[in-house]
């Protein structure tokens, strides 16, 4: 009975001595891997003035969780372009598959991961949303907090 209570204990103070592996948010930002799938980014086709998507919808069909949704039209120069492009980030599993299948590499991944909204409908994205680059996290160190006295009624 007295083996296995020191054994615990031992292993308590194992880690007692060890650092903390957590990371003090928002304080301090956690920095994503190249590799990180975070939120989408539609690309701009600087020669052609227009988003580089050309809505074959390729982006839409491959998608497991059928978060996209692609209307596409065609203008003056009979190319098409997509009139509607919307991705829900609520349903949205951030596999990576419509980046993998778009033949034009018109869509990208970000390393935005602060995706928090107040409402389900401002996560899903329209064109235009998409064509903005993402708020990235700000640098660490560089949250601001209130003192206790300055949130208090009164003072």
């Amino acid at each position: 009975m007295l083996r296995p209570l020191l054994k615990g204990l031992s292993i308590t103070l194992k880690y007692f001595f060890t650092r903390p592996i957590t990371m003090k948010y928002p304080e301090e930002r956690w920095e994503p891997g190249p590799r990180w799938r975070g939120r989408h980014l539609l690309l701009w086709d600087e020669e052609k003035g227009r988003e580089k998507c050309v809505a074959c919808c390729l982006c839409a069909t491959v998608c497991p969780a059928q978060c996209i949704r692609v209307e596409g039209a065609e203008n003056e120069q009979h190319e098409k372009y997509p009139a509607v492009y919307e991705i829900d980030l609520n349903r949205c599993i951030f596999c990576g598959f419509c980046v993998e299948a778009c033949p034009v590499a018109a869509i990208s991944m970000t390393g935005a991961y602060e995706l928090a909204e107040y409402t389900r409908r401002d996560n899903i994205y329209n064109k235009e949303a998409l064509l903005k680059e993402p708020r990235l996290p700000a640098a660490a160190g560089t949250a601001k907090r209130l003192s206790l006295e300055t949130r208090l009624p009164g003072n």
